[in-house]
């Protein structure tokens, strides 16, 4: 079996892909957190005009004098994804970011770019690392994914014994979404925000409405959970989810109560259900 590895070609920097964890401080990494002590740059992706949930993550790390550049969006929802407009905006983004980051690594530097969840997981730090992993020492710092968060706060086991597991985006169509959920015991449905009425008759379709859970902000101090047949509106915000326990899972109940283990740590955060 070969091995490789990445090597330095324009300079000495080293860029790291961290990944922040889906949104509680304290689920980040210990090797995130060495990794963003010792970064000389800091980068962190958001729309022009918004803070940075990553950035509000990372924040006890954030050093006085430590350089931070922001990577900000040139458009988000403002154009279909698959608009001609769209991917010419995108890709002019993420190469004009690349070579803003290639300055600072060329000068030797340590660059961390912020990326909720995991990097490689739907994060946009991977547009970055296609560009620039192959002209200088790279590491990825992997997170805790925001569906695992998300099945932690509601307390709901995922799949279990051969239960297969799906991971679909929210921006599937409504025929194809269905199509899929009737092709597996268990799903993570993601990019939820405008798509949510979409997403609900798509699992009307497929017979998995009434075991679906509706997540919000999972692991945020704000966030919380609820059966999404219970939902009365489509209001979804960016940071939310719907679960679909495997069909193993599905007579097992929801929210258990904390252990008394749990009861006994220092807390601020509950496990808030929606009402």
């Amino acid at each position: 079996m070969a091995w490789s590895s990445a090597k330095a070609v324009n300079g000495t920097g080293r860029l790291y892909g961290v990944g922040t964890g889906p949104g509680d401080p304290d689920l980040l990494t210990l090797k995130a957190a060495r990794i963003l002590e010792r970064a000389d740059v800091i980068a962190y992706f958001a729309k022009a005009g918004n803070s940075s949930n990553a950035l509000r993550i990372v924040a006890a790390y954030r050093r006085p004098d430590i350089m931070e550049v922001p990577l900000l969006y040139p458009v988000t929802t403002e154009l279909h994804r698959h608009s001609d407009g769209y991917r010419s905006a995108v890709t002019a983004f993420y190469d004009q970011m690349a070579e803003t980051l290639s300055a600072h690594l060329s000068k030797g530097r340590t660059v961390a770019i912020l990326s909720e969840g995991d990097p490689l997981f739907y994060g946009s730090y991977m547009h970055l690392h296609v560009r620039l992993a192959d002209r200088y020492p790279t590491e990825v710092i992997p997170g805790i994914t925001a569906m695992s968060g998300c099945w932690s706060l509601a307390g709901v086991p995922i799949v279990q014994g051969d239960d297969v597991l799906t991971v679909l985006p929210g921006t599937l169509d409504e025929d194809d979404l269905a199509e899929r959920l009737t092709q597996t015991e268990a799903a993570i449905i993601m990019k939820l925000g405008r798509n949510l009425p979409k997403v609900r008759r798509a699992l009307i379709r497929a017979g998995r409405l009434d075991r679906a859970i509706y997540v919000e902000r999972g692991t945020m101090v704000e966030g919380g959970y609820q059966p999404l047949i219970e939902k009365a509106d489509e209001d979804a915000p960016y940071f939310s989810l719907v679960l679909v326990p495997g069909w193993a899972a599905r007579d097992l109940p929801t929210a258990p109560g904390r252990s008394e283990k749990e009861e006994a740590l220092p807390s601020s955060r509950e496990k808030p259900v929606m009402s």
